[in-house]
């Protein structure tokens, strides 16, 4: 297996950073929208359970970017490594345990909405997964991969 070059980690770096800058946005916009809408339906309640989901939100989606950037620091750029697929993963189980911790402690608050709190997670994981996709999906990150027929990648049709 191949070491990536020096700077191939320079490609992968812009694109989380793109993913937690925007995701700051959809938090933010997330928060007032939220917190605007709870307050109207719900009153305190649903301005707390509005602002609490879009916390949640953008705390779960940068630990994401987070650790990933994390993982391929520690892992030197290698994303088949142990060492990726355990701090991402680990990452993944503590976002669950900490997500299961806030529901039950929230479960019996009457200070927030549950409702509102929940459409506010729901919205800030859809809006976050759309983030991923097309910062992903926009991003030209150049792979180390060799393609048959030779130096070019171009193999004679005839043969």
């Amino acid at each position: 297996m191949s070491t990536p070059a020096p700077n191939a980690l320079d490609h992968v770096r812009p694109v989380f950073r793109r993913i937690l800058v925007q995701g700051a946005v959809l938090a933010v916009v997330l928060a007032v929208v939220g917190g605007v809408v709870g307050l109207l339906v719900a009153g305190g309640p649903g301005l707390a359970g509005g602002l609490v989901g879009a916390v949640m939100s953008v705390v779960f989606l940068g630990l994401t970017a987070a650790s990933v950037l994390v993982a391929l620091r520690v892992s030197r750029g290698q994303m088949i490594s142990g060492a990726f697929f355990g701090i991402v993963m680990g990452t993944w189980l503590v976002k669950f345990i900490l997500f299961v911790v806030i529901l039950a402690v929230l479960r019996d608050q009457d200070w927030v909405d549950r409702v509102v709190m929940a459409v506010a997670i729901i919205v800030g994981i859809v809006g976050s997964l759309v983030i991923d996709v097309s910062a992903v999906a926009r991003a030209r990150v150049p792979i180390d991969v060799p393609l048959p027929g030779g130096r070019d990648g171009r193999s004679d049709p005839r043969a």
